[in-house]
């Protein structure tokens, strides 16, 4: 199952890079997407089975959604957020029908996810799309709960 953590590129450093040692401590193959302009400040791990290098980050997010068989939103910030709003309103809009979550780790997205409720109040979010994510607290009942979904799996 390929499911793309997000936030942030496949880097060296920081959030993500911690998540591709992680994976590749434990047999995980770990693939990367990168624009160019990211390699060229060196941020690009060079540890990865795999590093796919793009010009734009639409590139990288159309790759990475061609890729992915899930998305799961790890905490982090506009990025993290712009990316997987995004992959939740094409699979609200049927441009696929890949699992969308988000992990909240020591209630990290519940804020969020208040706000989000409190739009469906307000009438311009459907009940039925917040039904559609999945919401876990912990790492493995989220990978449990995208991997029933996966379409094909």
């Amino acid at each position: 199952m390929d499911i793309w953590a997000q936030p942030g590129h496949v880097g060296r450093a920081g959030l993500m890079g911690a998540v591709a040692d992680g994976a590749r401590e434990v047999g995980g193959e770990v693939i990367g997407v990168i624009p160019r302009s990211m390699v060229d400040r060196e941020w690009a791990h060079d540890g990865i089975a795999e590093l796919h290098v793009c010009e734009t980050m639409h590139q990288r997010k159309a790759i990475m959604a061609e890729k992915a068989d899930a998305f799961l939103a790890l905490p982090g910030g506009l990025g993290t957020l712009e990316e997987i709003f995004e992959v939740w309103t094409w699979r609200q809009l049927g441009f696929h029908r890949k699992p969308v979550g988000f992990l909240n780790a020591n209630g990290f997205w519940s804020p969020l996810l208040n706000a989000l409720n409190a739009i469906v109040a307000g009438g311009f979010l459907s009940a039925l799309a917040m039904e559609d994510i999945i919401v876990e607290q912990e790492l493995p009942a989220a990978l449990e709960a995208l991997s029933r979904q996966i379409v094909g799996a």
